[in-house]
């Protein structure tokens, strides 16, 4: 599993339109092959009557499954420019379809690699991406003495927390960075002088949108 890496969380849609020509670019979060590619079927049928719908995904942690589609567009004019939006902006379990309208007037080579860029990347502004992070999900447990200096830490070596629990004593669960764990559970016994103790509960992702939690 890698430190972290970005994807698709909600999909969109966005429309630009070059020489009459439009171009209706749509984004949907996909798993695997099979469901990239029932989205993209899903796509001509509801644009039965467009001129072409080219499409691009990438799919897995490292982006080790990309395909793409020029859909009788000239080899190269439309799905390998959307791919390299795709791959540029690093989002992974993404595919993109492109509706093109045909306007009357050709674009040329240039012109098509611009309108399908442009427009994956117009609909790209209308998604959500979220950075999924690994983490250890560290249970700190503390008298309320300490309640302060753990807060403190958390906060300035930003420290995403996960639950806090209030009793006799005090429980933290706070979402760490992999790589940052065994360095911040030192400042931990440190900042209380021993008196916490520290379990690490589990591996696992996450990420955050819009100050939300999201757990993978």
């Amino acid at each position: 599993m890698i430190p972290e890496y970005k994807i698709l969380y909600e999909g969109g849609s966005g429309e630009i339109t070059e020489k009459k020509s439009r171009f209706i670019a749509t984004l949907r979060p996909v798993e695997s092959e099979e469901e990239a590619l029932a989205f993209i079927e899903e796509m001509r049928k509801k644009y039965w009557d467009a001129t072409h719908n080219c499409s691009a995904f990438v799919i897995g942690e490292r982006g080790e499954l990309c395909r793409c589609s020029d859909d009788g567009e000239p080899s190269q004019t439309a799905g390998r420019p959307m791919l390299d939006v795709l791959l540029g902006e690093e989002i992974r379990n993404v595919c993109a379809v492109v509706t093109r309208y045909f306007g009357g007037t050709l674009l040329g080579t240039g012109g098509l690699v611009r309108a399908y860029s442009g427009a994956v990347k117009a609909g790209l502004e209308n998604c959500q991406v979220v950075t999924k992070r690994l983490a250890k999900e560290l249970v700190v447990g503390t008298d309320y003495s300490g309640v302060g200096k753990i807060q403190y830490l958390a906060a300035q070596n930003g420290i995403t927390t996960l639950d806090s629990q209030y009793g006799a004593d005090v429980t933290f669960s706070f979402l760490v960075p992999v790589d940052e764990a065994d360095h911040f559970s030192a400042l931990l016994t440190e900042g209380t002088n021993g008196r916490c103790s520290i379990e690490v509960k589990r591996e696992l992702y996450y990420g955050l949108l819009n100050k939300e939690i999201l757990l993978f």
